[in-house]
């Protein structure tokens, strides 16, 4: 099954109503998101916690890495540049970090609160090459953009 971007934004919104606390909206937000589509083999965030450092949050699938410099790997990549990034063959990416054997392919988004401060990235990892495009990258960047841009500093 693919994810039905329009209906599972309609009830991600429904369930973070009223929510304000940034690690509870994205507990809810990887869990939906996760059991949306087949692609998604590990689906969680990485959030900034430091100067050009990011760290597990919430996530759904296999251990994830702990610790993640914003100077290394794909998560790092989106974080230092405010960019998605989808790699079709983390193999050829050239700093790619290993969480996970079965990784294929991945798509990471960067999240923005209200300021417009970068809070963490969503990562998305596939266990099936190329799984992910540009119909992904719109309809999680508005997820995104609707559930954490109204959260103030």
């Amino acid at each position: 099954m693919r994810i039905d971007y329009a209906a599972t934004t309609k009830t991600i919104l429904s369930l973070t109503e009223g929510e304000t606390d940034a690690v509870a909206l994205m507990a809810t937000v990887v869990c939906e998101l996760h059991h949306a589509d087949e692609r998604f083999d590990w689906t969680g965030f990485y959030r900034v916690t430091g100067p050009e450092m990011l760290k597990i949050g919430p996530y759904q699938g296999g251990h994830g890495c702990l610790v993640i410099p914003f100077s290394r790997g794909v998560c790092g990549a989106a974080a230092r540049t405010g960019e998605v990034q989808i790699v079709e063959d983390v193999e050829v990416f050239a700093d790619h970090i290993a969480c996970a054997a079965s990784t294929r392919s991945e798509i990471v988004l960067p999240v923005w609160n209200a300021a417009g401060d970068l809070i963490a990235v969503l990562d998305i990892d596939s266990d099936r090459p190329a799984a992910f495009g540009a119909q992904d990258a719109a309809g999680l960047a508005e997820i995104l953009r609707l559930v954490f841009g109204r959260l103030v500093g």
